[in-house]
């Protein structure tokens, strides 16, 4: 799916330049509790439409954190989602801002000098941002989100779980400039074991990256079999001009690549490969750009 727009490169709104890997779980699969607040969520005519959701979730983050003190997770979790009814059936994925914020926070402050960190966080409000996240963890409730990001670029196994005929790519001069896939979950696990077994058999296990396993485990861990999952260029397409989005067929290279190599097509792999990393190479050199 095409809609082609206006040739622009940044919109009235802008989002952060970052892409999103999302897992729909199915309404039926939710405790009884959990079911009827999505469900009446859902119906609600106050809760940010799908066109929306992602200006009201960066704007929500934003008022917190250029706050005096800044708040780097909220109190208590978020009480809102992404929606999306396919064959009448409805998928819920929560934002679960509180434990993504934690998340974020505890890779900072773990990859950062103590200095470095209390010039970002007051000490008060990292110990208490440390301390809600550890009391979480040792009641052994769920660490993982359904959510994935990734800041400037989308890491090829991301592309791997989906084919082309499953893009949606809208151009236009709002907030409804998006590209994006979305699959079942159960496809994507199928096509993501297809390409760990091509990758070992005709290049050895080290061809399988940590980050494609991890990706597995991800899915392992949070995805009901059910589920739906979405990859979303976020904040992207508002960064890249049309002709950018329009010719940016990753996915569908990703997976002639594997089938080249499946098939001995050595030279066909190595085209693929470099006009993805020309591609992407280039979208990561705007992050320095002035």
């Amino acid at each position: 799916m095409s809609v082609r727009g206006n040739d622009l490169c940044h919109d009235a709104i802008v989002l952060p330049y970052t892409a999103y890997l999302r897992v729909y779980q199915p309404i039926t699969s939710f405790p009884p509790r959990d079911r009827r607040y999505w469900e009446e969520y859902a119906s609600s005519e106050d809760r940010p439409k799908r066109i929306n959701a992602l200006a009201a979730e960066q704007a929500e983050n934003l008022g917190r954190t250029i706050g005096t003190p800044p708040v780097v997770a909220p109190a208590q979790e978020s009480g809102d989602a992404y929606l999306r009814r396919v064959d009448e059936r409805l998928y819920v994925c929560p934002w679960q801002t509180r434990l993504r914020c934690w998340r974020s926070f505890d890779e900072f402050a773990t990859d950062m000098p103590g200095p470095l960190v209390e010039a970002f966080v007051p000490r008060q409000e990292a110990a208490r941002v440390e301390t809600g996240y550890r009391q979480w963890r040792e009641s052994g409730a769920r660490t993982r989100p359904f959510i994935l990001s990734s800041t400037w670029t989308i890491p090829v196994p991301w592309f791997v779980p989906f084919e082309h005929r499953e893009r949606c790519l809208v151009l236009s001069a709002d907030t409804t400039r998006t590209l994006l896939y979305l699959t079942h979950t159960a496809q994507a696990r199928r096509r993501l074991e297809h390409t760990m077994t091509v990758l070992r058999e005709n290049i050895g296990e080290h061809a399988v990256s940590g980050s494609t396993e991890r990706l597995v485990d991800w899915l392992e861990s949070v995805a009901h079999p059910g589920s739906l999952l979405e990859l979303d260029y976020g904040g992207l397409p508002h960064l890249l001009s049309d002709d950018h989005l329009s010719e940016d067929h990753s996915v569908a290279e990703i997976s002639d690549a594997i089938e080249a190599l499946s098939k001995g097509d050595g030279g066909r792999v190595v085209e693929l490969r470099q006009r993805i990393t020309r591609r992407w190479k280039s979208v990561r050199a705007l992050e320095h750009a002035n």
